[in-house]
């Protein structure tokens, strides 16, 4: 029995796939097949019921699973208390949402090249829906997104909230309230386009419904995968921008953008660090945990 064994009956389990696993380990379909078949014969059972092109764990599979989940565990904890965490190496593929992007991500991939050298990170740059579905597909090791992720299997690490504003360009012709912000109620803003996050996330359907709710009529929604280019078609005049306050400081700051204060807003997007826990892969666990370290001091800052 040897670790490469236990690592394929491990992802084979997961994912329910010789060919998945073989991509998963950078590997062939026939080398997980043998080293599954070896272990069973060294175990003296067998793990997986193999009918219709399925795989699935045999109730023997079932009882051996978590024994093998440990002994990985123990592995890795045995390398990492001898001090060769930084040794640790492969791929890791890291989805994020944009806001963290504009953000702090940038700090924590320098913490991960600085405590992980060897450590190469794929990044992927998508919407909450599309990083859940490939998280929980195991596309994905770490997805930093709107969360958190309700899957029993996901592991979700709470990050740091964003408040939503409104925000379009100074126009004199609007009445002014305090100075940088004005006031307008939802049906006024009706009038504007609306430019928002995509169709298929929280914030968008949130929007639409809260101005058929108040008004009566859906405004123009201008959906966008970009809030960067949200907030550059506000700052040109093209209409009213829902975006994450910590994004347009800058332009808010230097007077491109006003903020808008109405009646209604919508909920703050609270980010969470979510993976599926692997024995073998410490590693997850631990971007998580850097991850909140420094979604924390950013909100402090």
């Amino acid at each position: 029995m040897n670790l490469k064994q236990l690592e394929a009956f491990l992802w084979v389990a997961k994912l329910g796939s010789f060919s998945k696993t073989a991509d998963r380990l950078f590997t062939t379909q026939p080398a997980i097949s043998s080293r599954i078949t070896n272990l069973e014969a060294e175990l003296l059972v067998q793990l997986f019921d193999r009918e219709g092109g399925e795989v699935r764990l045999s109730a023997k599979g079932q009882e051996l699973l978590g024994l093998a989940e440990e002994a990985l565990g123990a592995v890795q904890a045995m390398r990492e208390h001898a001090g060769i965490a930084a040794e640790i190496s492969g791929v890791l593929r890291l989805g994020v949402s944009e806001t963290i992007v504009q953000t702090w991500l940038s700090d924590l991939l320098a913490d991960l090249h600085e405590s992980y050298p060897l450590l190469d990170v794929e990044i992927t740059v998508d919407v909450t829906s599309n990083l859940r579905d490939d998280l929980v597909e195991h596309a994905l090791d770490v997805a930093l997104l709107m969360g958190p992720v309700s899957e029993y299997t996901v592991t979700n690490v709470p990050l740091s909230a964003y408040s939503l504003i409104w925000a379009t360009r100074p126009d004199p012709d609007m009445k002014s309230g305090a100075k940088g912000k004005v006031r307008m109620n939802l049906k006024e803003m009706r009038k504007y386009p609306i430019l928002t996050f995509p169709r298929n996330t929280r914030p968008y359907f949130e929007i639409r419904e809260a101005f058929r709710a108040r008004t009566g009529e859906v405004p123009r929604l201008f959906p966008s995968t970009s809030l960067s280019a949200c907030q550059r078609m506000a700052e040109r005049g093209v209409g009213i921008a829902s975006i994450p306050r910590v994004l347009a400081a800058e332009a808010l700051a230097a007077g491109r953008l006003i903020e808008i204060h109405s009646e209604w807003h919508p909920t703050s997007l609270d980010f969470t660090a979510s993976y599926i826990a692997d024995p073998s892969r410490p590693i997850l666990a631990r971007v998580a945990e850097m991850a909140q370290a420094i979604a924390t001091g950013n909100a402090q800052a």
